[in-house]
């Protein structure tokens, strides 16, 4: 009976060969797609999940407020915890709650110039870690010893890609490297390079005693931020008699600071679920995992309504064939049976082909994601049983309701030839079209939505110039920095430069907070945290921020470099002044040094747009502090200003290779996953809408062909080619009209949810609205007229002698 049912299902697929190809390749690219986004959902899933103590490992969040005396401390919010904190924390940790198995601590990361033999590079993403980062990550070690290999100073373990890149094929262990032209490091193993679903991700890592010796007075700071701490509890062990010990831990081990408190989040939230600030990597957007999931499911059920719609639309076909049948004694159950079997071997035929269609693609997909797919990827167990049960639910989802449709055909009335188009069936089908079309006009919405707001982001005006910045990174090297006026002056010196400036960092840079006391209305000092940017005299005027009160550095005042201090006006408005002049002449004290303000820079936008402008004071750093130089290039012979800015550099800084970025593409990367996102969002919608147009097509062709006398007969009585198009095509694009009208509220609701990640961002205008509905009629038109025309340009006599 099986042998039979196939031989039947094959010929009946062969025999409509058009209608069988439209509906294999729409299912093939719905399921080809449900797989490369069931990758990426994985991918983003697996995050930090290859370590093998993952459920036991836990960061410290730790978050600093003022606190006055009496006052009784507020319980932060999620968002105003940071994982950077302070280096006391962890050994204390350890020390005091039995829980605890172990501690592993990293810094921020560091770049440095590292020189080998001849060879000489600058190596960024370098971390000074604990010992212990092995026992509680499972970063694998290639070569060395993991007890010892980060114990003593001025020992470094690189990634294989590191070492290959400084040694080639030699062993580097035991080998010496030269960094910052002042140091010594050596070489004491290999690291397997960091996966790519990791958060933490480094290109070398330096022992801790090599930052003790750096930085000393870092590690009995409680008050000095600039590391991550990561706790290990013991097998059993649970986090919540430690967090539930962590007020009276504070109390005795940090009295001083009533407004410093911490928490634990599992290492298992910290890509997708932390809110916490100042992450030490990536992180994702369950938002968008859930959006992707959407998109799959969506265009699996698109590809499944084409296959129903035609599948329904050509019964009249196969009624006499049900009829004989029934006569012939086979059941409703055995010929329900039967078009099952046919669609699971479309199903199957599809899931085939969506296999090589996932192969092909994913390189593509790897691209626009940012994300390091692995091809072996494909070939695992666990992706055969995806593929088996897309094709089962495929096969049921697109085959069902078409099985049951047609095996309700009643014998007698087939025979006599009475069987017409129930008015159930042809409602049916323009509710799925209309549903199908809702969800493709939402994807072409959402898609120029995420765009609009990508647009936004880059062409907002973020209050300083940035456009045509060239920066300079020479990471803080003793020479350039003790020479850092004449090298300015060297290079303003060059055609095409405008103006030259320094700083510790530039927008779009990591930057830490300062603790500043600043006198208030009453004559009160204040403490709070404001953002700290370490400027020179040229900062302001270079990059082109207006002052809202006050005035900027000079060097006709001998104390502005040493008892002066800019701020924000996000910061005066933090210490209570409204008015930015309010603030000007009010004392201050910040990391040792005393003074006034002098001046108060209109906010700016230092960070990305997903965040509304914070406090940030702008101090006066001294050269040793200093580490990028930006230079305003003006006119248009960028290439030339820039050949002219090496050389000059070449002359004055020999030790130092010329590395540089503009300040447009470097605080334009802020927005990077919102790239990808956009980049895949707009791939996966095109697909969702190509195959709804190739089910459109499919529906148009076997209308016109149903209605070939009707036109035949028109054409003879005097219809034009138009009208006959406007014929066959007004039913369909008033279907596309009313999924347009259901569309709108869907797409507002899901796309403003989207948005709400950002502090600045577009409007769901009509404008939107009125260019998808635009495209949508267009699209659903093309895939329309093509048959109509084809239809309405045939011989009449020809037709009407066929029927």
């Amino acid at each position: 009976m099986f042998k039979h049912f196939l031989r039947i299902a094959s010929r009946n697929l062969l025999k409509r060969k058009f209608y069988s190809f439209i509906n294999i390749t729409g299912l093939a690219i719905g399921m080809a797609c449900c797989l490369l986004i069931a990758l990426y959902i994985k991918h983003e899933l697996s995050f930090d999940r290859y370590h093998a103590n993952h459920e036991r490992i836990y960061r410290v969040l730790q978050t600093y407020r003022s606190v006055e005396k009496g006052q009784k401390p507020i319980t932060p919010a999620p968002q105003d915890y940071q994982v950077w904190g302070c280096a006391p924390v962890g050994p204390a940790l350890q020390a005091d709650f039995p829980e605890v198995e172990t501690v592993a601590q990293m810094m921020s990361p560091l770049s440095l110039l590292l020189q080998t033999g001849d060879k000489r590079i600058q190596q960024d993403n370098l971390i000074c870690a604990d010992s212990t980062v092995f026992k509680v990550f499972s970063w694998k070690l290639l070569q060395g010893d993991a007890r010892t290999a980060l114990t003593a100073p001025y020992s470094i373990v690189l990634t294989e890609e590191t070492a290959h890149k400084l040694f080639g094929n030699v062993n580097p262990v035991g080998q010496t490297l030269h960094a910052n032209n002042s140091e010594n490091l050596m070489v004491t193993g290999v690291v397997q390079n960091v996966p790519s679903n990791s958060q933490v991700t480094f290109n070398g890592l330096i022992s801790m005693a090599t930052a003790r010796k750096w930085q000393a007075f870092a590690f009995p700071s409680w008050g000095y931020v600039d590391f991550y701490t990561y706790v290990l509890l013991k097998k059993n062990a649970r986090i919540e008699p430690v967090q539930a010990g962590a007020a009276a831990f504070l109390k005795r081990r940090n009295p001083e600071d009533p407004g410093y408190t911490i928490a634990f989040e599992p290492l298992n939230d910290a890509y997708l679920h932390s809110k916490a600030q100042r992450q030490p990597g990536p992180v994702g957007s369950m938002l968008n995992i859930y959006l992707f999931l959407c998109i799959g499911v969506i265009i699996l059920l698109i590809a499944c309504v084409n296959f129903m719609n035609l599948s329904t639309a050509r019964s009249l076909e196969r009624a006499k064939e049900v009829g004989v049948r029934k006569v012939l004694g086979v059941t409703p159950a055995a010929l329900r049976r039967q078009f099952l079997l046919e669609s699971f071997i479309i199903a199957l035929v599809a899931g085939v082909a969506a296999m090589a269609f996932t192969k092909l693609a994913l390189p593509l997909v790897s691209r626009l994601s940012g994300k390091a797919f692995a091809p072996d990827s494909l070939f695992g167990g666990q992706f055969a049983w995806w593929v088996a049960a897309l094709i089962v639910v495929t096969g049921l989802l697109a085959g069902t309701y078409p099985a049951w449709f047609l095996s309700r055909f009643r014998p007698v009335a087939v025979l006599k030839g009475t069987v017409r188009p129930s008015r159930g069936s042809m409602s049916l089908r323009k509710a799925l079209v209309v549903f199908q079309f809702t969800l493709s006009v939402t994807l072409i919405a959402g898609t120029i939505i995420v765009y609009a707001e990508l647009r936004y982001l880059n062409n907002h005006d973020l209050g300083f110039k940035k456009d045509q910045m060239l920066v300079i990174n020479f990471e803080g090297d003793r020479q350039v920095s003790q020479n850092i006026d004449a090298i300015k002056h060297a290079i303003a010196n060059q055609p095409g430069v405008g103006s030259v400036a320094a700083s510790r960092a530039v927008p779009g840079e990591f930057l830490p907070n300062a603790g500043t006391n600043i006198e208030t209305a009453n004559g009160a000092m204040i403490n709070k945290d404001p953002l700290i940017y370490e400027i020179d005299f040229d900062f302001i005027p270079t990059l082109q921020i207006p002052m809202a009160a006050g005035r900027n550095y000079s060097r006709a005042f001998t104390t502005d470099s040493t008892q002066s201090l800019l701020i924000n006006e996000a910061t005066a408005r933090l210490y209570g002044y409204r008015n930015p002049a309010d603030a000007v002449g009010k004392k201050f004290a910040q990391w040792g040094r005393q003074g006034i303000i002098i001046g108060v820079v209109k906010d700016f936008h230092f960070r990305s747009l997903h965040t509304k402008v914070e406090p940030l004071a702008l101090r006066y750093g001294m050269p040793p502090d200093l580490n990028r130089i930006i230079v305003s290039v003006k006119g248009n012979k960028v290439a030339a200003t820039l050949a002219a800015i090496e050389k000059t550099w070449k002359a004055v800084a020999p030790q130092r290779p010329f590395l540089y970025y503009f300040l447009d593409e470097q605080f334009n990367q802020q927005y990077q996953s919102e790239q990808h996102f956009g980049y895949l969002f707009s791939l996966f919608s095109f697909l969702a809408i190509f195959i709804a147009c190739l089910g459109l097509f499919g529906l148009a062709t076997f209308t016109a062909q149903q209605r070939t006398k009707e036109i035949g007969i028109r054409k003879v009585l005097g219809a034009s080619v138009a009208n006959i198009v406007v014929l066959i095509a007004q039913d369909f694009m008033r279907l596309v009209v009313i999924a347009i009208v259901i569309a709108v509220p869907l797409c507002v609701l899901v796309m403003s949810r989207w948005l709400n990640d950002f502090a600045y961002r577009v409007s769901i205008s009509p404008g939107i609205f009125v260019a998808t509905a635009a495209i949508a009629l267009f699209i659903a038109l093309t895939a329309i007229s093509w048959q109509s025309v084809k239809a309405a340009l045939a011989n009449p006599v020809k037709a009407i002698k066929n029927e």
